[in-house]
């Protein structure tokens, strides 16, 4: 999808990606214990703190790929992979979008378990475990990739 395909925006706070990073981690914490977690950099560094903490995991690896920007999705381009069939292991990520990146990494990894703090519907095959699902054209805006500005009232963009 191109960045003019998104009707519209879910902007996350850091407290709130704080909290359904820990509301994963809850979900998680039943079916485990994992060796390790593997962050799937840059987008699941966050939330992989956070389930790491909370789940007292000590190993922490990460998957480099490079899938998208904020202008549009492109291919799926592996940065750093892992040396490991996944047996045991917790793959983190922010978002599962079109499970392009995931469908990636569970050919890298096809026994680990793999979480995301959110989901949407082309994604959700992809992934094992997840808190919040938005619908496809949804942007999801991050707290890492925005900051608090003024927005005018949605009644007062038509006029």
């Amino acid at each position: 999808m191109a960045a003019s395909d998104y009707q519209k925006t879910y902007p996350v706070s850091w407290e709130q990606l704080h909290r359904d990073s820990r509301a994963l981690a809850w979900r998680l914490l039943e079916l485990g214990p994992f060796k390790g977690i593997v962050a799937v950099a840059r987008g699941g560094l966050v939330p992989a703190a956070v389930v790491a903490r909370e789940l007292d995991i000590h190993l922490v690896d990460t998957a480099c790929v490079s899938s998208y920007d904020w202008q549009s999705q492109r291919g799926s381009t592996v940065l750093k992979s892992v040396e490991h069939d996944g047996e045991g292991w917790l793959v983190v990520d922010d978002l599962v979008d079109s499970g392009k990146t995931f469908k990636l990494l569970r050919e890298m990894m096809p026994k680990a378990h793999f979480a995301a703090v959110y989901a949407k519907p082309a994604g959700r095959p992809m992934v094992d475990t997840f808190i919040t699902e938005t619908s496809q054209d949804t942007w999801i805006l991050f707290p890492w990739d925005s900051e608090v500005q003024y927005v005018q009232p949605l009644a007062s963009k038509g006029r």
